[in-house]
């Protein structure tokens, strides 16, 4: 994927509206990439700075210029209100009729919803997979008991009863 986008960064340098960049989220760009969370890589994010989305499309050259040229530039928001709708120019008004207090307020609790789920999650999904680790061991040791009570010797002796073979020594002095 890289050389796709490496073309395609070449492809948008001279753009005046959109940008196209990479990061390095394990050196100097950590701290933006832990701020948009991005936990897997390559992740590839679009859309206004202040609230990145997740790209889920092709990540071939092709793939990428299409989405990058339908997609990227100018967007509706506080600083384009010419390419909002009625009703998005409405919810931003009001929005922005709130103040920058009371706005902050709800985007840190709104933002802590999230955190909350995201850790609630992890944490049942720890308890999870420990439940999951004591059935497997459980299931496992009670295999090991039944194959080390013989198990393996019986069915062998269960089949050859089952196909006629019969009844021991008294089979020998028949021969």
């Amino acid at each position: 994927m890289k050389p796709a986008w490496d073309k395609l960064m070449a492809e948008f340098a001279d753009s005046k509206t959109a940008l196209v960049a990479d990061v390095d989220c394990t050196a100097d760009g950590k701290e933006i990439c832990t701020k948009v969370g991005v936990q897997g890589y390559p992740t590839i994010k679009y859309g206004s700075p202040a609230d990145l989305q997740d790209y889920q499309g092709g990540r071939d050259f092709d793939a990428l210029l299409e989405f990058a040229s339908e997609n990227l530039g100018p967007t509706c928001g506080p600083d384009n209100m010419d390419l909002c709708s009625e009703d998005k120019k409405e919810e931003i008004n009001k929005l922005t009729a709130m103040g920058e207090e009371e706005l902050d307020s709800k985007v840190t609790a709104l933002e802590k919803q999230i955190s909350d789920a995201e850790e609630t999650f992890d944490t049942e999904l720890k308890k999870l997979q420990e439940s999951y680790e004591k059935l497997q061991k459980d299931k496992d040791d009670s295999i090991a008991e039944a194959k080390g009570a013989g198990l393996g010797m019986m069915k062998s002796v269960l089949a050859h009863l089952k196909s006629g073979g019969g009844g021991g020594e008294e089979d020998k002095d028949e021969l």
